[in-house]
């Protein structure tokens, strides 16, 4: 595949590459990206949910505390990452973080891969919607830097939920959109097997997104994918974080809160 064929990838190819099954995943970014991690579990209310990992690390002398969503490489690990589709305990797990991060004014840096929240009965039943809307009103008017990278697929409320951000990045072959394509064609033509004509009127592709104001950078990756050279996408999102940090941390609180208010005020007051 030459630059010019990747440029010109469809919303459905683009889609593709961010469901590939060896696509890196926040494990990956976390073990490529900071100098150390101690990971954190639980949620001090029901448990710890394994599709969202969490805990403190290094970048560069700069201590950040780390959440994103994990899915599996194989069906076992998916199986117990519950295919990147977290449980209320997840946000909640996410959100007590945020929080420790706020008190002790470390920045936070979230890794969104996901197809959508768990939308079982259990999740229902132990508050999902409220655990979702809780995180984005929190995120909101949280008192410290907020970074989020969508490294695949953002699904709907599911990935909102980690993505209310200063600065909102995706990588070149992630998606982000209200709900999946397949969803869509469903709802809206009750045919499921328009999916591929869905995704490419969705308007989910990082270039899409960009235009529209709704994230604010994105990261190159290798033309075959991320998964092609996890390390040279690695040091990418690493060089764009030392860059953006720095300048985060030493903006006045009030200035950062006020600027994020009115990063997600202003989204779609865009000219068609």
């Amino acid at each position: 595949m030459d630059m010019e064929e990747s440029k010109n990838l469809s919303a459905w190819e683009r889609l593709a590459i961010a469901r590939r099954i060896d696509r890196p995943t926040t494990l990956d970014y976390i073990k490529s990206v900071f100098d150390s991690f101690i990971e954190l579990h639980g949620d001090r209310q029901f448990g710890d949910d394994p599709s969202i990992v969490g805990g403190i690390g290094k970048l560069e002398g700069i201590s950040v505390t780390i959440i994103g969503i994990q899915k599996g490489r194989d069906t076992k690990e998916n199986i117990k990452r519950n295919f990147g589709m977290p449980n209320p305990e997840g946000y909640r797990k996410a959100l007590r973080l945020m929080k420790q991060a706020e008190k002790f004014k470390r920045p936070v840096i979230c890794f969104v891969d996901t197809p959508g929240a768990y939308c079982g009965i259990g999740a229902e039943e132990r508050g999902q919607g409220e655990a979702i809307a809780r995180n984005i009103m929190t995120m909101s008017a949280l008192k410290t830097p907020i970074i989020s990278i969508l490294i695949g697929e953002g699904g709907s409320g599911g990935a909102l939920a980690l993505a209310v951000a200063d600065k909102v990045w995706m990588l070149k072959n992630s998606i982000y959109s209200v709900l999946s394509p397949e969803g869509f064609a469903s709802i809206l033509w009750r045919d499921s097997k328009r999916s591929e004509e869905a995704a490419n009127i969705m308007k989910i592709t990082a270039d899409d997104l960009l235009g529209y104001g709704i994230i604010d950078k994105i990261i190159e990756e290798p033309e075959e994918g991320a998964h092609a050279d996890v390390n040279i996408v690695s040091q990418n999102i690493k060089n764009a974080l030392l860059e953006a940090l720095p300048q985060l941390k030493v903006k006045d609180t009030e200035k950062l809160l006020e600027e994020r208010y009115n990063k997600f005020r202003n989204i779609g007051e865009f000219q068609e």
